[in-house]
């Protein structure tokens, strides 16, 4: 995880006013390694291990797996796709990817020149680190502040709240992917701030005013 990502990075538990504090036990080349994120309010502790942040609210017991796949996009082609829909050719800026679409995040870190790529899903805790790529989980929510972030692509399959909490998240004049997308997906959008762009089967791309 890089180190500047904890100045942006709020408490899951308390929401987005609540920013958290890094502690940092090993780190090489501005990444934490090793130590915990702590939020002052709840007083709570979230862990980072070899370089994976685990921002769920207790219980928070063993990492899921087997969803999101081998390391690497499944599919090329895909994750070129994503890249030219999240509308980021180069950065600086972060990018967040969650759910399915986090099996993408080394491939476009590495096809965008100056950008940090957030993976966020429980998965990524077995995947080899790569650059300019920061994995972690996170529940209930997005554990970044309001209007933080340059782009936003999300696995639609994870239901209402991940889109609202997309949209909170994005930037001023960045964008929301949605992959898988569900029927209101479009609508949810609208309700929660941002203005669909295009629609087309199962991808939804919208974007901050």
């Amino acid at each position: 995880m890089h180190l500047l990502l904890t100045d942006r990075l709020s408490c899951p538990r308390c929401g987005p006013e609540f920013g958290l504090i890094l502690r940092a036990d090993r780190m090489e080349e501005r990444r934490v390694l090793d130590g915990a994120l702590g939020c002052s309010n709840c007083r709570d502790a979230f862990p980072v291990r070899d370089a994976f942040a685990d921002l769920r609210t207790p219980p928070r017991g063993e990492m899921p797996g087997g969803r999101a796949g081998v390391p690497g996009p499944a599919d090329p082609d895909a994750a070129g796709r994503l890249r030219v829909l999240l509308g980021v050719a180069e950065g600086p800026g972060t990018l967040l990817l969650v759910g399915s679409a986090a099996r993408h995040a080394a491939w476009i870190a590495e096809a965008t020149p100056g950008v940090e790529v957030v993976a966020l899903d429980a998965d990524l805790a077995a995947w080899p680190q790569a650059a300019r790529v920061s994995r972690m989980a996170s529940r209930p929510g997005i554990p970044f502040f309001s209007r933080s972030l340059r782009a936003v692509g999300v696995d639609g399959a994870l239901g209402t709240p991940w889109l609202v909490e997309a949209a909170r998240v994005v930037a001023p004049l960045g964008r929301v992917v949605v992959l898988d997308a569900p029927a209101d997906a479009g609508a949810v959008l609208a309700g929660a701030g941002v203005r669909v762009l295009a629609s087309e089967g199962e991808t939804v791309v919208a974007a901050r005013g």
